[in-house]
């Protein structure tokens, strides 16, 4: 992990490169964490891939709701040579949650960019699939946003089968 003062050296680096790119730094429990422009997103990856960060160890989506921008995608990023790791995370609002793919920087972006998108409903423009990966093409709504309804159908058993039509032997 890049310590304080050298994500402040990379923060202003990237600042300098491509302005209005970072919006904040984050180093707490020893993890650094870039806060990224979602517009500039992929200059942000493609500056730390020349820094020898080559590989996007996860890609996930979160929910900070009741917060806005709410949706966030956050990118893990691993340097093997020095065996370094640094966060970046770009927050998007819901009414037009998008952020451009960096699947031709990073090929195994590809299904975890699908899955946020399904599980999120983050689009990534320029996406060479975007569709759903889990989920079946017709399922409305994105059920690992905080606002979507919890429930479901009760599961039927053989052990209850009959209490659970209101039959009682």
């Amino acid at each position: 992990m890049p310590d304080a003062t050298e994500l402040e050296l990379t923060a202003q680096e990237l600042r300098e490169a491509h302005s209005d790119s970072i919006l904040d730094t984050e180093f707490h429990r020893g993890r650094a964490t870039l806060v990224a422009n979602p517009q500039k997103i992929r200059a942000v990856l493609e500056h730390l891939q020349g820094k020898g960060y080559t590989m996007i160890a996860s890609l996930h989506g979160v929910d900070y709701y009741p917060q806005e921008p709410r949706l966030g995608v956050l990118y893990e990023m691993l340097d093997r040579t020095r065996v370094d790791r640094i966060s970046v995370k770009a927050r998007v609002h819901t009414d037009d949650p998008r952020i451009e793919s960096v699947v031709d920087l990073f090929p195994t972006a590809e299904f975890p960019e699908r899955e946020v998108y399904d599980m999120f409903g983050v689009v990534f423009d320029g996406h060479p699939d975007l569709r759903r990966i889990l989920l079946p093409e017709d399922y409305e709504g994105f059920p690992q946003r905080r606002d979507f309804p919890v429930g479901g159908e009760p599961v039927l058993f053989t052990y209850n089968e009959e209490q659970s039509y209101g039959k009682y032997a």
